[in-house]
């Protein structure tokens, strides 16, 4: 049992994630994330990292969303963001938005088309 003042803090302790984002709520670069940006590493993790950013950087050797990113390490959306924007902001990822689902064509032009083909 860790007493008043000693250096055992809870795994997700406020005092840990305020330590770990240097106290910020939003990232070194300006940045538009949200819980299904894809975040993917253009490299390894690199000696002398904070093992967070490390931990980011091994994780997305494959595309993952913000929100899986924040699931596998066990932090707050709120703390992830700060992290990803670090990363972005020294080069170390890429965030893209999600592929988008696709569009279906317009009601009367389907309806053109099934009509020329009832008349085959």
């Amino acid at each position: 049992m860790s007493e008043a003042g000693g250096g055992d803090w809870e795994e997700n302790s406020p005092e840990r994630l305020y330590v770990i984002t240097g106290g910020r709520s939003g990232g070194s670069a300006p940045a538009e994330l949200d819980l299904v940006t894809l975040i993917v590493a253009r490299s390894g993790a690199k000696p002398g990292m904070q093992p967070e950013h490390a931990a980011i950087v091994q994780l997305c050797q494959s595309p993952l969303s913000v929100a899986e990113i924040s699931a596998y390490l066990r932090f707050p959306v709120s703390v992830v963001t700060v992290l990803l924007g670090d990363l972005l902001a020294d080069n170390r990822i890429v965030a893209r938005a999600p592929i988008p689902p696709a569009r279906l064509p317009d009601r009367a032009l389907i309806e053109a088309v099934i009509d020329g083909l009832q008349k085959l």
